[in-house]
């Protein structure tokens, strides 16, 4: 007979709990697969039937309508005009059945297709291969510009090399962004906000956050405390990256930035190289995370060979593309203007 007060162990619950999601998630998977497969499969047969007629634009049009009157009373909406005109679109774009992966389901590749394929594309697939994202995290990523933002700071082969796992980030530049984008934090949209609001809504939402600033990063410590000689300092947010093996000190600011600022985060930066950074580690970096930005603060304020504090601008919410574009084009006009001189 068993006592009462015997009990499962907790880890082996556990343990039988993580069988069971992994099992349901690989069925998920597994299913989602089947569907991407089947859409290819017939944007194949549709594309073959296309090209057997004479005039192939307007059988192709013809077929495809008629193919949906056909399959959407026995089938449904997942078969209307517009989703075969996307299998056939799939299978011209991804014509290799053997080099679609298994990890993406068919939300994912309806993101890819409109994607240039001109590096846009391939740095999304191997990102979102890489890291994992969902289908959510990839469209945010993708809304957000990521991809370009990386580019204001790099060139195009980098960003590909490093997204596709060819070469580890040399610079804190190749992963790090500017400006981020923290629309996930949720904030209402108010005049001003205080460094501690958005410091809170960043540990609420440290998983996003983490997706944001970039790859390889561990949450360290918050207000870490740094006593020097009677005085006590508070850096916000502290940092690991396992990519760039170094500590990460962030620094929020409400305002506009200013080279005192910079001279706070060189401090803490120096106190995190002296004090925590192991010998086989690479120097610490800070990162100034304002609401805005002056580039020629930060380039008349830091050596001319900083490597180590960037300066990058945050904004709560995300910008449509038109605006994106016009920012872009900005920034990259500004950093040629500060290369020439």
């Amino acid at each position: 007979m068993i006592k009462k007060n015997n009990h499962i162990r907790p880890a082996f619950v556990l343990q039988i709990k993580n069988i069971i999601e992994d099992a349901q998630k690989n069925a998920l998977r597994s299913v989602d697969f089947h569907r991407v497969v089947m859409y290819w499969n017939l944007g194949r047969s549709i594309l073959e039937e296309e090209q057997q007629g004479k005039k192939r634009a307007e059988y192709g049009t013809y077929l495809i309508k008629t193919l949906a009157k056909e399959l959407m009373p026995e089938y449904g909406t997942s078969f209307s005009v517009r989703q075969l005109e996307r299998c056939r679109q799939f299978y011209k774009e991804f014509p290799i059945a053997s080099a679609l992966r298994t990890q993406f389901s068919w939300t994912h590749y309806k993101l890819f297709l409109p994607l240039e394929n001109n590096g846009r594309r391939e740095f999304y697939l191997a990102e979102t291969s890489k890291n994992n994202w969902t289908a959510r995290q990839l469209e945010r990523q993708i809304n957000s510009q990521l991809y370009e933002r990386l580019l204001l700071s790099s060139d195009k082969e980098r960003v590909l090399a490093v997204a596709e796992g060819e070469q580890l980030p040399e610079n804190p530049t190749d992963i790090i962004k500017d400006p981020m984008y923290l629309e996930f934090l949720g904030l209402k949209r108010e005049a001003a906000y205080y460094e501690k609001d958005i410091e809170q809504a960043i540990i609420t939402h440290l998983q996003e956050f983490l997706l944001e600033i970039g790859n390889g990063f561990t949450f360290a410590a918050r207000q870490q405390r740094i006593h020097l000689d009677g005085d006590d300092f508070f850096a916000d947010l502290i940092f690991y990256n396992r990519l760039l093996r170094c500590f990460v000190i962030i620094e929020l600011k409400t305002h506009k930035l200013t080279h005192q600022d910079l001279g706070q985060l060189q401090m803490y930066v120096n106190y995190y190289d002296r004090t925590q950074k192991l010998p086989d580690e690479n120097p610490t970096i800070g990162i100034l995370l304002s609401a805005e930005k002056n580039n020629a603060v930060v380039k008349f304020t830091l050596p001319e060979n900083n490597k180590t504090i960037l300066a990058s601008q945050y904004k709560l919410y995300l910008p449509s593309e038109e605006v994106f574009k016009l920012e872009l084009v900005k920034e990259l006009t500004e950093f040629k203007k500060n290369s020439l001189e």
